[in-house]
């Protein structure tokens, strides 16, 4: 029996599709449990492994005692959407009616999903930046969109602007933006951020920008797309607990846009989880209701981390590319005489007792090579489990 559907075009998006028509598994899944199998310090994943703030956690325990283990209501508990709209107001100075124009989803994923599932018509183009989140080509796939990217180029992962500009055309219907970056860790200039708002008008595309890691930037101010001249009315804000509140379990995820946009993708976010997370929501807004200190501390704790990481890398001989955001950090293998990532990651448990990812994975086949030699490590883990890390690195 042939088992048609959606799941060809999105398992192709996601680069799973395997030539007999399989879908093999991720290399995320593969270096995960290359990792379970040889004991080997996992920095491959994006996960913290240390709980989030204790009073947050402690707001979902009372939220359960408290009976609020039901359903809320469809576009998010009341207390969750209004300290979304505080936040936005304290942080960015962005006014937005908690009403009608945000959302709560399932993590930033399904707000990703449902944006561009509610949002595209078949054959519509959206433009990314290369390396791209791996979840983007999957959820473009399926959505029915075409995939075109725009690749950033090391050390500093900028784009050309005249690339950009000449991506974007009249057949873009959405450009996706992930700033601060995964897998590379930059954050994208205001100049680039302005000429992508510039280029939304010019060709009536709307702007979706993924900033979980908003809070997560090193020396340098996260800068809200929708906060620019023109931007706000067609832009879509996405973020998340999960990354500021080391809460990734929770999936309690947000999107805030001009009404008519949040109606949309609320026609068909309704009909993928419905709800969800419901006594986490109201911790959720206790956490986002934190003073600044908190902030800014776990945006200064995790730079420590990557100096303990980027310490053990720079021994162990890797070029490092300087991430000024995010959980992550790029290091160039081929100082190492390891010209394809792909096949040191598969090594490297045996070689350190460290697993990494190949940044390859998060690009169009046809662009993996200029991306071969860099590896992904994930350095928002405990201390004392990145000095073990950097010190087996150092051997190499």
């Amino acid at each position: 029996m042939t088992i048609g559907g959606a799941w060809r075009r999105t398992a192709r998006g996601a680069g799973l599709l395997a030539a007999d028509g399989t879908v093999s598994a991720s290399i995320f899944a593969e270096m995960s449990a290359l990792a379970m199998r040889t004991g080997a310090i996992n920095l491959g994943q994006g996960f913290p492994d240390e709980d989030g703030p204790a009073v947050v956690l402690e707001a979902a325990r009372q939220a359960i005692r408290d009976g609020v283990n039901q359903y809320p209501p469809g576009r998010g508990a009341p207390v969750l959407l209004e300290a979304i709209a505080r936040h936005q107001q304290r942080f960015y100075g962005l006014t937005v009616d908690p009403g009608t124009e945000v959302l709560v989803t399932a993590g930033a994923t399904e707000a990703l999903s449902a944006t561009l599932l509610a949002l595209l018509e078949p054959g519509d183009e959206v433009v990314t930046f290369e390396p791209f989140y791996d979840a983007y080509g999957g959820l473009i796939a399926l959505a029915g969109g075409v995939h075109r990217t725009v690749r950033l180029h090391s050390p500093d992962f900028q784009p050309d602007l005249d690339e950009l500009a000449a991506v974007v055309t009249d057949r873009t219907r959405i450009i996706l933006i992930n700033n601060p970056h995964n897998p590379t860790g930059t954050v994208f200039t205001r100049e680039t951020l302005e000429l992508i708002v510039a280029l939304a008008h010019q060709h009536d595309a709307l702007i979706v920008t993924d900033e979980v890691y908003e809070h997560l930037t090193f020396g340098i101010a996260h800068l809200p797309v929708a906060t620019l001249p023109g931007a706000r009315e067609r832009t879509v804000t996405i973020s998340s607990a999960g990354k500021t509140f080391s809460t990734t379990g929770w999936k309690i995820g947000w999107l805030s846009a001009p009404a008519a946009i949040v109606t949309a993708i609320l026609a068909v976010k309704q009909f993928l989880t419905y709800v969800n997370g419901a006594p986490f929501q109201p911790a959720t807004a206790i956490g986002l209701d934190l003073p600044d200190a908190y902030y800014t501390g776990i945006a200064a704790d995790l730079q420590a981390k990557h100096d303990v990481l980027a310490g053990g890398l720079g021994a162990a001989g890797f070029t490092l590319a300087v991430p000024q955001g995010s959980y992550f950090i790029v290091a160039d293998a081929a100082p190492l005489g390891h010209p394809d990532a792909v096949e040191f990651c598969r090594a490297l448990p045996d070689l350190a007792g460290v697993v990494g990812i190949p940044i390859s994975a998060f690009c169009l086949p046809e662009h993996r090579a200029q991306y071969a030699s860099l590896v992904r490590f994930a350095f928002c883990k405990r201390v004392d489990v990145l000095e073990d890390a950097a010190a087996r690195l150092a051997r190499l």
